[in-house]
Protein backbone atom coordinates (compact mmCIF):
# COMPACT_ATOMS: atom_id res chain seq x y z
CA UNK A 1 0.00 0.00 0.00
CA UNK A 2 0.92 3.66 -0.85
CA UNK A 3 1.28 6.55 1.85
CA UNK A 4 -1.08 8.39 2.35
CA UNK A 5 -0.20 12.27 1.36
CA UNK A 6 0.67 13.45 4.81
CA UNK A 7 1.28 10.47 6.95
CA UNK A 8 5.17 10.02 7.10
CA UNK A 9 5.79 6.43 7.62
CA UNK A 10 9.36 5.52 9.10
CA UNK A 11 10.86 2.57 9.94
CA UNK A 12 11.23 1.27 13.03
CA UNK A 13 14.71 0.79 15.40
CA UNK A 14 16.78 -1.89 12.97
CA UNK A 15 14.43 -3.34 11.14
CA UNK A 16 12.32 -2.19 8.19
CA UNK A 17 8.39 -2.66 7.55
CA UNK A 18 9.63 -5.12 4.48
CA UNK A 19 12.11 -7.29 6.88
CA UNK A 20 9.39 -7.24 9.35
CA UNK A 21 6.50 -7.99 7.10
CA UNK A 22 8.53 -10.68 5.43
CA UNK A 23 9.04 -12.59 8.73
CA UNK A 24 5.47 -12.00 9.56
CA UNK A 25 3.70 -13.62 6.56
CA UNK A 26 6.65 -16.39 5.89
CA UNK A 27 7.39 -18.36 3.09
CA UNK A 28 4.87 -17.97 0.33
CA UNK A 29 3.16 -15.20 1.75
CA UNK A 30 0.87 -16.52 3.70
CA UNK A 31 0.23 -16.41 7.88
CA UNK A 32 -2.25 -17.01 9.98
CA UNK A 33 -3.57 -14.24 12.17
CA UNK A 34 -5.61 -14.77 15.01
CA UNK A 35 -7.41 -17.62 12.42
CA UNK A 36 -7.59 -15.69 9.54
CA UNK A 37 -5.17 -16.02 6.84
CA UNK A 38 -3.00 -13.23 5.26
CA UNK A 39 -2.52 -13.45 1.65
CA UNK A 40 -1.12 -11.06 -1.93
CA UNK A 41 -2.79 -8.20 -2.53
CA UNK A 42 -6.82 -7.93 -2.09
CA UNK A 43 -9.23 -5.41 -3.46
CA UNK A 44 -11.10 -3.79 -0.60
CA UNK A 45 -14.41 -5.38 -0.28
CA UNK A 46 -16.88 -3.40 2.61
CA UNK A 47 -16.05 0.42 1.71
CA UNK A 48 -14.45 0.72 5.24
CA UNK A 49 -11.28 2.97 6.10
CA UNK A 50 -9.56 2.97 9.45
CA UNK A 51 -6.75 5.16 10.43
CA UNK A 52 -4.14 3.06 12.24
CA UNK A 53 -1.38 6.01 13.95
CA UNK A 54 1.41 4.76 16.70
CA UNK A 55 3.54 7.32 18.59
CA UNK A 56 6.66 5.19 17.98
CA UNK A 57 7.95 1.95 15.83
CA UNK A 58 11.08 1.87 18.05
CA UNK A 59 11.22 -1.98 18.79
CA UNK A 60 10.09 -5.30 17.27
CA UNK A 61 6.86 -5.24 19.20
CA UNK A 62 5.53 -1.68 17.51
CA UNK A 63 6.70 -2.91 14.35
CA UNK A 64 5.09 -6.07 14.05
CA UNK A 65 2.14 -4.81 15.80
CA UNK A 66 1.03 -2.57 12.77
CA UNK A 67 1.93 -5.53 10.27
CA UNK A 68 -0.26 -7.20 12.01
CA UNK A 69 -3.08 -5.06 12.18
CA UNK A 70 -2.89 -4.26 8.30
CA UNK A 71 -2.72 -8.11 8.00
CA UNK A 72 -6.23 -8.46 10.03
CA UNK A 73 -7.64 -4.95 8.47
CA UNK A 74 -6.81 -6.70 4.84
CA UNK A 75 -7.96 -10.11 5.89
CA UNK A 76 -11.72 -8.08 6.19
CA UNK A 77 -11.42 -6.12 3.36
CA UNK A 78 -11.14 -3.09 5.13
CA UNK A 79 -8.75 -0.01 3.77
CA UNK A 80 -5.85 1.02 6.06
CA UNK A 81 -4.38 4.64 6.67
CA UNK A 82 -1.44 4.76 9.16
CA UNK A 83 0.41 7.12 10.66
CA UNK A 84 3.86 7.16 12.62
CA UNK A 85 4.41 10.04 15.22
CA UNK A 86 7.85 9.62 15.77
CA UNK A 87 7.27 10.37 19.63
CA UNK A 88 5.50 13.32 18.99
CA UNK A 89 2.40 14.25 20.90
CA UNK A 90 1.78 17.17 18.69
CA UNK A 91 2.13 15.46 15.23
CA UNK A 92 0.08 12.18 16.61
CA UNK A 93 -2.67 15.14 17.34
CA UNK A 94 -2.38 16.67 14.15
CA UNK A 95 -2.58 12.98 12.28
CA UNK A 96 -5.66 12.19 14.40
CA UNK A 97 -7.12 15.23 13.13
CA UNK A 98 -5.89 14.38 9.31
CA UNK A 99 -7.91 11.00 9.80
CA UNK A 100 -10.75 12.90 10.99
CA UNK A 101 -10.94 14.95 8.35
CA UNK A 102 -10.83 12.00 5.24
CA UNK A 103 -13.55 10.95 7.24
CA UNK A 104 -12.37 7.74 8.22
CA UNK A 105 -14.82 5.01 9.66
CA UNK A 106 -12.40 4.16 12.95
CA UNK A 107 -9.18 4.92 14.46
CA UNK A 108 -6.77 2.45 15.79
CA UNK A 109 -4.30 4.39 17.80
CA UNK A 110 -0.95 3.49 19.82
CA UNK A 111 -0.92 7.23 21.68
CA UNK A 112 2.14 8.31 23.46
CA UNK A 113 0.56 8.84 27.03
CA UNK A 114 -2.08 8.57 28.63
CA UNK A 115 -2.69 12.33 28.87
CA UNK A 116 -1.73 13.34 25.36
CA UNK A 117 -4.79 11.44 23.68
CA UNK A 118 -7.55 12.87 25.90
CA UNK A 119 -7.97 15.47 23.28
CA UNK A 120 -7.39 13.13 20.62
CA UNK A 121 -10.26 11.02 21.62
CA UNK A 122 -12.21 13.71 22.62
CA UNK A 123 -11.95 15.08 18.69
CA UNK A 124 -12.95 11.53 17.13
CA UNK A 125 -16.01 11.38 19.93
CA UNK A 126 -17.53 14.90 18.54
CA UNK A 127 -16.67 13.33 15.19
CA UNK A 128 -18.80 10.25 15.69
CA UNK A 129 -15.60 8.01 14.85
CA UNK A 130 -15.25 4.92 16.94
CA UNK A 131 -11.51 5.13 18.66
CA UNK A 132 -9.69 2.57 19.58
CA UNK A 133 -6.69 2.64 22.10
CA UNK A 134 -3.95 0.08 21.67
CA UNK A 135 -1.85 -1.56 24.12
CA UNK A 136 -2.06 2.17 26.07
CA UNK A 137 -4.82 3.24 28.61
CA UNK A 138 -6.02 6.94 28.32
CA UNK A 139 -6.01 8.80 31.66
CA UNK A 140 -9.51 9.20 33.48
CA UNK A 141 -11.58 11.70 31.86
CA UNK A 142 -15.29 11.76 30.37
CA UNK A 143 -14.29 11.15 26.89
CA UNK A 144 -15.45 7.27 24.72
CA UNK A 145 -12.83 5.34 24.01
CA UNK A 146 -12.13 1.64 23.76
CA UNK A 147 -8.81 -0.43 25.59
CA UNK A 148 -6.98 -3.06 23.92
CA UNK A 149 -4.15 -3.96 26.58
CA UNK A 150 -1.90 -6.50 28.06
CA UNK A 151 -2.57 -7.07 31.70
CA UNK A 152 0.99 -5.60 32.65
CA UNK A 153 0.75 -5.87 36.52
CA UNK A 154 -0.29 -9.39 36.32
CA UNK A 155 1.86 -11.04 33.64
CA UNK A 156 5.17 -9.36 35.49
CA UNK A 157 3.77 -11.22 38.83
CA UNK A 158 3.69 -14.18 37.19
CA UNK A 159 6.94 -14.00 35.66
CA UNK A 160 8.58 -12.68 38.68
CA UNK A 161 6.79 -15.31 40.79
CA UNK A 162 8.42 -17.77 38.74
CA UNK A 163 12.16 -16.51 38.39
CA UNK A 164 11.54 -16.16 42.35
CA UNK A 165 10.08 -19.78 42.40
CA UNK A 166 13.74 -20.49 41.03
CA UNK A 167 16.04 -18.80 43.25
CA UNK A 168 14.08 -20.09 46.05
CA UNK A 169 14.44 -23.85 44.74
CA UNK A 170 18.54 -23.01 44.51
CA UNK A 171 18.96 -22.36 48.46
CA UNK A 172 20.85 -19.37 47.68
CA UNK A 173 20.32 -15.19 48.68
CA UNK A 174 20.07 -12.94 45.67
CA UNK A 175 20.72 -9.61 45.11
CA UNK A 176 18.05 -7.80 42.46
CA UNK A 177 17.68 -5.06 39.92
CA UNK A 178 15.15 -3.58 38.15
CA UNK A 179 15.14 -1.93 35.00
CA UNK A 180 11.77 0.49 34.84
CA UNK A 181 10.05 2.02 31.89
CA UNK A 182 9.04 5.17 31.28
CA UNK A 183 6.95 6.05 34.09
CA UNK A 184 4.85 8.42 31.78
CA UNK A 185 3.76 4.96 30.24
CA UNK A 186 1.10 3.22 32.74
CA UNK A 187 2.47 -0.08 30.85
CA UNK A 188 5.92 0.47 32.66
CA UNK A 189 3.72 1.45 36.38
CA UNK A 190 1.93 -2.02 36.25
CA UNK A 191 5.48 -3.66 35.32
CA UNK A 192 6.89 -2.13 37.98
CA UNK A 193 4.16 -2.44 40.34
CA UNK A 194 4.45 -6.52 39.91
CA UNK A 195 7.78 -7.13 40.36
CA UNK A 196 7.75 -4.78 43.53
CA UNK A 197 5.12 -6.76 44.88
CA UNK A 198 6.53 -10.31 44.44
CA UNK A 199 10.27 -9.43 45.62
CA UNK A 200 8.44 -7.16 48.82
CA UNK A 201 7.08 -10.88 49.86
CA UNK A 202 10.68 -12.60 49.14
CA UNK A 203 12.96 -10.65 51.18
CA UNK A 204 14.14 -13.65 52.78
CA UNK A 205 15.60 -14.52 49.40
CA UNK A 206 15.85 -11.71 47.41
CA UNK A 207 16.68 -8.19 47.93
CA UNK A 208 16.76 -5.41 45.72
CA UNK A 209 19.60 -3.52 45.31
CA UNK A 210 19.37 -1.52 42.29
CA UNK A 211 16.42 0.03 40.30
CA UNK A 212 17.13 1.73 36.85
CA UNK A 213 15.49 4.20 35.06
CA UNK A 214 15.65 3.43 31.68
CA UNK A 215 12.82 5.60 30.04
CA UNK A 216 12.64 2.91 27.32
CA UNK A 217 16.21 4.35 26.22
CA UNK A 218 18.57 1.37 25.21
CA UNK A 219 21.70 3.50 25.88
CA UNK A 220 20.47 4.79 29.32
CA UNK A 221 19.66 1.11 30.32
CA UNK A 222 23.12 0.36 29.86
CA UNK A 223 24.68 2.91 31.62
CA UNK A 224 22.32 1.94 34.38
CA UNK A 225 22.72 -1.55 34.48
CA UNK A 226 26.87 -0.85 34.10
CA UNK A 227 26.99 1.76 37.02
CA UNK A 228 24.64 -1.06 39.06
CA UNK A 229 27.20 -3.80 38.50
CA UNK A 230 29.73 -1.64 39.60
CA UNK A 231 28.51 -0.72 42.61
CA UNK A 232 26.85 -4.05 43.51
CA UNK A 233 28.41 -7.38 41.76
CA UNK A 234 26.48 -9.21 43.48
CA UNK A 235 23.71 -8.58 41.67
CA UNK A 236 22.24 -11.93 40.08
CA UNK A 237 18.48 -11.48 39.47
CA UNK A 238 17.33 -9.07 36.96
CA UNK A 239 13.91 -8.19 35.53
CA UNK A 240 13.51 -5.80 32.74
CA UNK A 241 10.13 -4.05 32.00
CA UNK A 242 11.14 -4.58 28.16
CA UNK A 243 12.44 -7.18 26.41
CA UNK A 244 14.03 -4.66 23.93
CA UNK A 245 16.58 -3.38 26.58
CA UNK A 246 17.94 -7.16 26.94
CA UNK A 247 20.78 -6.29 24.60
CA UNK A 248 21.70 -3.24 27.01
CA UNK A 249 21.84 -5.89 29.98
CA UNK A 250 23.89 -8.98 27.94
CA UNK A 251 26.50 -5.83 27.08
CA UNK A 252 26.65 -5.47 30.69
CA UNK A 253 26.61 -8.91 32.26
CA UNK A 254 29.95 -9.23 29.55
CA UNK A 255 31.61 -6.79 30.81
CA UNK A 256 31.94 -8.49 33.89
CA UNK A 257 31.84 -12.11 32.95
CA UNK A 258 28.38 -12.59 34.19
CA UNK A 259 26.66 -13.83 31.42
CA UNK A 260 26.32 -17.31 32.20
CA UNK A 261 23.92 -20.26 30.94
CA UNK A 262 21.07 -22.19 33.37
CA UNK A 263 22.78 -24.35 35.11
CA UNK A 264 26.48 -22.52 34.82
CA UNK A 265 28.54 -21.27 37.90
CA UNK A 266 27.14 -17.34 37.74
CA UNK A 267 23.79 -17.34 35.95
CA UNK A 268 22.12 -14.09 37.09
CA UNK A 269 18.56 -15.53 36.49
CA UNK A 270 17.02 -13.25 34.10
CA UNK A 271 13.36 -12.37 33.57
CA UNK A 272 11.80 -9.26 30.95
CA UNK A 273 8.06 -8.64 29.24
CA UNK A 274 6.89 -8.56 26.01
CA UNK A 275 7.93 -11.54 23.95
CA UNK A 276 9.91 -10.58 21.05
CA UNK A 277 12.77 -12.54 19.22
CA UNK A 278 15.68 -11.75 21.24
CA UNK A 279 13.75 -13.02 24.13
CA UNK A 280 12.26 -16.29 22.08
CA UNK A 281 16.61 -16.92 21.52
CA UNK A 282 17.57 -15.86 25.02
CA UNK A 283 15.69 -19.12 26.07
CA UNK A 284 16.21 -21.73 23.20
CA UNK A 285 20.42 -20.95 24.58
CA UNK A 286 19.23 -21.20 28.08
CA UNK A 287 20.33 -17.89 29.16
CA UNK A 288 17.07 -16.57 29.87
CA UNK A 289 14.74 -17.86 32.64
CA UNK A 290 11.26 -16.45 32.07
CA UNK A 291 9.70 -14.05 29.66
CA UNK A 292 6.35 -12.41 30.28
CA UNK A 293 4.43 -12.61 26.58
CA UNK A 294 2.17 -10.35 25.33
CA UNK A 295 -0.28 -11.67 23.02
CA UNK A 296 -0.34 -9.65 20.19
CA UNK A 297 -2.16 -11.43 18.06
CA UNK A 298 -5.06 -11.31 20.68
CA UNK A 299 -4.73 -7.71 20.78
CA UNK A 300 -4.48 -6.38 16.99
CA UNK A 301 -7.40 -8.99 16.47
CA UNK A 302 -9.59 -7.29 19.51
CA UNK A 303 -9.00 -3.97 17.79
CA UNK A 304 -10.30 -4.51 14.91
CA UNK A 305 -13.29 -6.08 15.86
CA UNK A 306 -14.08 -3.37 18.62
CA UNK A 307 -14.07 -0.90 15.93
CA UNK A 308 -16.85 -3.02 13.60
CA UNK A 309 -18.82 -3.83 16.78
CA UNK A 310 -18.56 0.03 17.97
CA UNK A 311 -20.01 0.85 14.44
CA UNK A 312 -22.79 -1.40 14.35
CA UNK A 313 -23.94 -0.04 18.32
CA UNK A 314 -23.18 -3.35 19.76
CA UNK A 315 -21.82 -3.12 23.71
CA UNK A 316 -17.93 -3.31 24.05
CA UNK A 317 -16.20 -3.28 27.21
CA UNK A 318 -14.36 0.03 27.82
CA UNK A 319 -10.94 -1.94 28.50
CA UNK A 320 -10.20 -5.52 26.63
CA UNK A 321 -7.14 -7.36 28.85
CA UNK A 322 -4.45 -9.69 27.16
CA UNK A 323 -4.26 -11.93 29.73
CA UNK A 324 -0.95 -13.62 28.01
CA UNK A 325 1.31 -15.85 29.51
CA UNK A 326 5.11 -16.52 30.85
CA UNK A 327 7.17 -18.72 28.80
CA UNK A 328 10.17 -20.24 30.49
CA UNK A 329 12.28 -23.61 30.23
CA UNK A 330 9.76 -25.96 31.55
CA UNK A 331 6.87 -24.88 28.63
CA UNK A 332 9.19 -23.46 25.98
CA UNK A 333 8.06 -25.97 22.95
CA UNK A 334 4.56 -25.58 23.45
CA UNK A 335 4.34 -21.89 24.74
CA UNK A 336 6.20 -20.50 21.98
CA UNK A 337 3.42 -21.62 19.17
CA UNK A 338 1.82 -18.76 20.53
CA UNK A 339 4.90 -16.24 21.12
CA UNK A 340 5.05 -13.28 18.30
CA UNK A 341 8.87 -13.34 19.15
CA UNK A 342 9.10 -16.78 18.28
CA UNK A 343 6.98 -16.77 15.21
CA UNK A 344 8.97 -13.85 14.00
CA UNK A 345 12.57 -16.01 15.20
CA UNK A 346 11.32 -19.10 13.17
CA UNK A 347 9.97 -17.39 10.08
CA UNK A 348 13.44 -15.77 9.56
CA UNK A 349 15.48 -18.64 10.26
CA UNK A 350 13.00 -20.64 7.77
Amino acid sequence: MTEKKGLVRKPGRNLSRREILKLAVGVGGTFAFGGGILTGCGRRKNGLTVGVAFETLQTEYWVASIETIRAELKKRGIEMLEAIADGDANRQFEQIRNFIARQVDGIIIAPKDKHTVIPMIRAANRAKIPIVLYNRPPAESDTKSVTVVADNYAITKATVEYMAEQAKASGKKYEGMILIGDLGDINAIGRRDGFDDVVKNCSDTIRVMARIPTEWDPEKAQSGVTNALQAYPGINFIFTSSDFLFPSIVAALKTVDKYKKIGEEGHVILGGFDGDATAYQMLVDRYLDADGVQDMYFECSESVQAILDLRTGKKVPEQILDKGFVIHQGNLREASRRMWGAQLKKSSTG
